[in-house]
């Protein structure tokens, strides 16, 4: 199988081939548009992308057989672009995880509350959080890159992006500690009932 700079230099004198390029990571970039601004702004970032990348072809290190970072490098520049949009998706997920009551307590029900809730609170740190540190914590996550991958995309040191994801994770942590159901509240964030006396 041919590495990502086989297609880039293969590419640069047979353009057709640069589709397999396209084939290849499209979808991974479309799924990580997508989360970060939306549908919607997902096919513009996408087809934005690897324009640029077709821009750019000549200046790709071919020594690099992985052109994912580069490609996502690339994604997060155009999403600044969008970042109203990403802002959008993130206040619309922060404000539908608020808990509703529900009169079914079954299990089922009670898990996709609390995945909600969970999503809710994930979706308002990252609204919160620095940008640049959003876009670490985000490459890492959902483009499922490297350290070294984020640096590459970034353009930054690694100790850069070990400083950046330090910083996004202490902000998750000081969210979820902030919005820990107390001791008398059930898992539920319902109050416990009180003991019944035998």
């Amino acid at each position: 199988m041919s590495t990502d700079s086989d297609i880039i230099r293969r590419s640069r004198d047979s353009p057709a081939v640069f589709g397999e390029l396209y084939d290849r990571h499209a979808s991974a970039i479309y799924r990580y548009a997508a989360r970060r601004a939306g549908e919607f702004a997902a096919d513009d970032v996408t087809s934005e992308t690897f324009l640029v990348a077709w821009e750019r072809l000549e200046s790709y290190d071919t020594s690099r057989d992985d052109a994912r970072p580069w490609l996502f490098g690339i994604a997060t520049n155009l999403l600044r672009q969008h970042h109203r949009a990403e802002a959008s998706v993130l206040r619309t997920a922060a404000k539908t995880a608020s808990r509703e009551a529900i009169a079914d307590d079954s299990d089922r029900i009670a898990a996709e509350v609390d995945a909600k809730v969970a999503t809710g609170r994930i979706a308002v740190a990252l609204r919160d959080m620095a940008a640049i540190d959003r876009e670490t914590l985000l490459l890492y996550a959902w483009a499922d890159l490297t350290y070294e991958g984020i640096a590459q995309a970034m353009g930054v040191p690694l100790g850069t992006v070990r400083s950046r994801l330090n910083r996004a994770r202490q902000t998750l942590r000081t969210q979820f500690s902030l919005e820990r159901p107390t001791e008398t509240e059930n898992h539920h964030g319902r109050p416990e009932a009180a003991p019944r006396n035998a």
